[in-house]
Formats: structure tokens, C-alpha cells, sequence
């Protein structure tokens, strides 16, 4: 039987975006509008924070919380600390990015059915179509190829797969691409081999964790979402959120 629990990773100190996570976005908190949306597909929400600040903020609006150690190196680890104590029955974990404050729960649920209808799935993750040709080139929107059974075969900063042959610009038009939604699941079991991998040259290359598990053999199971986030990487980001989805 598959258990779910989602884990919302959340740290104070960020290069670019220092307290990111308290930050209002009308009149809610970041990580109060991320528990809020991922709790209408969960029954289970944690999140995992090594700040007392967030705690606090966090118990404020009545979530569950969890502190984790400061030393974590990413938010792979911080989920499974915080699964390990808060010693619970679940074992498919859902990671969910602290900085998408208006995740649509709907993307939560295909992740979920990811594994509902493949039992034997270590990894999943969402990918939607690229529809934007400005999507296509940003660096900083990650690609992906999958092959006819929906796994992920690699994930790049870069467009993905090149087209021989055709001018870039009608790319979109000859080929479906996807780009890559930071949503994943994990069970348990692969969590825990997960932080212990050393990093690898391809993840190294493109800055991008996936593909250090890729690189030692897990398979990333991928469904595909319909529907767009926005991400919070700098205090600028906010300005791009429509004023109907506040």
C-alpha cells in the first residue's frame, strides 16, 4: 500500500533571496501559500526547516513542522531527515519546492498516480510541453528527453534534443520538447541511497542533482502536468505573478 507525505524543504539563507520563504505575497507567507496548496492534495504536509524563524511562522497558521540540522546539503537531505524524525508510516515522499506559492494541487495528484499505476517506480517527476520559444533557450528553465516509457533519459540547461537540419527558430513546430517541473516522489528506501551517491561529471556540467541519479542508475519515472508554476528565485520574480492568482 502506498502512503504518501509531503516534504516542503525550507531554508532562511539563500545567495539570492535571503528569507525567501517568509516573504508576503498577499497578505500570506510564501511558505504559507505552498502548505496551503499542497495540503488540498495531501493529507499528510511537513514542512522541514532549519530555521526558527519558519517554524515559528509556520506553527502560526497551524502546519506541521519539523527542524532539520544546518548543515544539510540540499533539499533531498532535508526531506529525509525530516521523514526519519518524524518517524512516520509513509513511504513515498513528495518533494515540494518551498518557492512555487501557487502549485497547482492537480500536479501533486499526477505525481502521486505516478505510482499508484506503476508499482515498481523508484523516482517520479513532472514535465510539461514547451509551448515558448523564450522556454526553449532560458538556462534557467531545465529540459528534458524521455523515451516511449516516459523516463527521463537526460536533463539539460541546453535545448534538448538538437534538431539537425531545421532552422531554431521552427524548432517548436517539428518536435515536442518538455521542460522540467521540480516536483518529485521518491520511496523511502531509494531516498535514503539517494543522498549518500557522489556527485558525477554531468551533474557537475549542468548543475542539476537529477542527473547524479541518472548517472548511477536510478530511473525517473515522468508524467506530464498541463498547468504552469511560477518560481521565486529573486525578489523580482514576484512582479510576474498575476494579479487574479492573489
Amino acid at each position: 500500500m502506498n502512503n504518501f507525505i509531503g516534504i516542503i524543504p525550507a531554508r532562511y539563507e539563500s545567495s539570492r533571496f535571503p528569507g525567501k520563504p517568509l516573504t508576503v505575497i498577499g497578505r500570506k507567507t510564501m511558505i504559507q501559500r505552498v502548505y496551503e496548496q499542497a495540503s488540498k492534495a495531501l493529507h499528510n504536509v511537513v514542512v522541514a526547516t532549519d530555521d526558527t524563524r519558519i517554524k515559528n511562522t509556520v506553527e502560526s497558521f497551524g502546519g506541521q513542522v519539523i527542524l532539520t540540522d544546518t548543515t544539510l546539503p540540499n533539499g533531498t537531505a532535508r526531506c529525509l531527515q525530516a521523514v526519519e524524525r518524524l518517524q512516520t508510516n509513509a513511504n513515498i515522499v513528495i518533494n515540494i519546492q518551498g518557492d512555487e506559492p501557487f502549485i497547482n494541487p492537480k500536479q501533486i495528484k499526477v505525481l502521486m498516480q505516478l505510482f499508484l499505476d506503476k508499482k515498481k517506480i523508484d523516482i517520479g517527476t513532472l514535465i510539461k510541453k514547451i509551448t515558448n520559444k523564450n522556454d526553449l533557450t532560458n538556462p534557467n528553465i531545465p529540459k528534458v528527453v524521455v523515451n516511449t516509457q516516459g523516463k527521463a533519459v537526460y536533463f539539460s540547461r541546453s535545448s534538448i534534443p538538437f534538431l539537425r537540419n531545421v532552422a531554431k527558430e521552427n524548432w517548436l513546430n517539428n518536435h515536442t520538447f518538455y521542460k522540467h517541473i521540480g516536483l518529485y516522489a521518491y520511496r523511502i528506501e531509494v531516498l535514503k541511497q539517494l543522498v549518500i551517491l557522489p556527485p558525477t561529471l554531468n551533474e557537475k556540467a549542468e548543475s542539476l542533482e537529477q542527473l547524479r541519479w541518472i548517472d548511477h542508475g536510478f530511473e525517473i519515472q515522468t508524467g506530464i502536468t498541463k498547468y504552469e508554476t511560477i518560481g521565486i528565485d529573486t525578489p523580482e520574480d514576484i512582479l510576474k505573478i498575476p494579479k487574479d492568482w492573489l
